[in-house]
């Protein structure tokens, strides 16, 4: 609290009996600190606090200011922290995450997250649409995609996710299986894009970039449907690493170019542009983000 703050830097000088230690340690500089003493000296009418060249005292008024104003301070911010655990532990929270996420990973943070935090609750909404975090009245989404360029949203990268061009094996029983990019077809390329796109490709190799144009025979906006389709051998799609890597270990499907990398992915938190990330969606971002860097089974 703003008004707070000389008295709080008038016991941080003195717990220090330092100017610049004090000003350190509450982020400020020492200017910055000698003018608010020097406001509150004059506004209380006392001297505070004796300054020599070696360290910093209080003066008989400052002690018993000292004595009196700092357990008030501490009760004040006990309180604070009371109140902030309060809002921290209960509530409910709108998520939005997209389908393939969703079924593999959240029924496990969720059921975590209830037993440390039972008295939140969540609503979680499914979609792979790219919502508006802000006309949907979401507290945060969950995305994998591309870095995004959109600045009227807060985003909080948690980490990158690979991803492969699948096929099933026997697709190249009466395809040629490519060698390059080159020799992708858009007769049996699939597409993860909105309103039946099409969906570009970027294939890189020791500095070398190659683009494919997958078709639009085929294109989906989820990547389970696009997973079911490359299994039964119906062509070749682009998917993160972590939805299609069961089938790559069981040899339903199979890497396509291995040798050739496509740019990974962010998994994502976005938030609408708070000013001050609200404690309860703080609590899920924090909960969330540990589970994703402890459970390394999701292999992102």
């Amino acid at each position: 609290m703003e008004s707070l703050k000389p008295i709080r830097t008038f016991l941080e000088v003195a717990r220090q009996q330092s100017f610049s230690g004090a000003a350190r340690s509450l982020g400020m500089t020492p200017a910055s600190v000698t003018r608010i003493i020097g406001t509150l000296e004059q506004d209380i009418g006392r001297q505070l606090l004796l300054r020599t060249t070696r360290k910093v005292s209080l003066t008989a008024d400052g002690a018993a200011i000292a004595a009196r104003y700092a357990p008030l301070l501490q009760e004040f911010d006990a309180i604070g922290r009371e109140l902030t655990q309060i809002r921290t532990d209960v509530g409910q929270l709108r998520i939005n995450a997209p389908l393939s996420l969703g079924f593999r990973i959240l029924p496990e943070v969720a059921a975590a997250f209830r037993l440390a935090y039972p008295r939140i609750r969540l609503d979680i909404q499914l979609t792979d649409a790219l919502i508006d975090v802000i006309k949907e009245d979401c507290d945060l989404a969950i995305r994998i995609s591309r870095p995004t360029t959109d600045k009227s949203t807060i985003m909080r990268k948690l980490c990158d996710v690979p991803r492969h061009a699948i096929a099933s094996p026997s697709l190249f029983q009466h395809v040629p299986r490519p060698e390059s990019p080159e020799d992708l077809q858009a007769a049996y390329t699939m597409s993860y894009a909105q309103d039946g796109g099409s969906e570009s490709w970027e294939f890189s190799r020791a500095g070398v970039v190659r683009t494919h144009r997958a078709g639009t025979l085929v294109s989906s906006n989820n990547g389970d449907l696009l997973y079911g389709l490359a299994r039964a051998g119906h062509g070749i799609c682009v998917l993160p690493d972590f939805l299609v890597e069961p089938g790559v270990a069981s040899g339903e499907v199979e890497r396509v170019l291995p040798e050739w990398s496509l740019p990974e992915l962010w998994l994502t938190l976005y938030y609408p542009p708070y000013e001050q990330l609200p404690p309860l969606v703080g609590t899920f971002s924090d909960f969330f983000e540990a589970f994703i860097r402890d459970t390394r089974g999701l292999r992102f």
